[in-house]
């Protein structure tokens, strides 16, 4: 057996590798930070309440007769709409956190 490569050396120094400077936050900045991502977070979850709990359960009947292309809306709303919903509130999720992360001056 032979060994074409060496193995990774651990890191030394303080912070245990990743280099660059250590950033430092005030108190206020970091509850700054978590107060933003915590308020979009319950946004995006009121959202997918919303479409799953109240449009899919709690309106069935009256969404019934609305037709979304030959099926009524409350079945695509429990059926389709609630997981259609989830998948975009991450992406949105994810782009507005970018945003908050480069203003906060946290992005990678």
């Amino acid at each position: 057996m032979t060994k074409t490569k060496d193995a990774p050396k651990p890191a030394t120094g303080k912070g245990g590798g990743g280099g660059g400077k250590k950033q430092t936050w005030s108190a206020e900045k970091a509850k700054a930070y978590w107060r933003r991502n915590l308020t979009l977070i319950g946004i995006l979850l009121a959202i997918w309440f919303l479409v799953s709990y109240v449009f899919g359960i709690l309106l069935a009947n009256i969404l019934y007769g609305v037709p979304i292309g030959q099926i009524p809306a409350s079945f695509w709303f429990a059926q389709q709409g609630a997981i259609i919903i989830f998948v975009i509130l991450i992406f949105v999720y994810c782009w507005i956190m970018d945003r908050v992360d480069k203003e906060f001056d946290v992005n990678e």
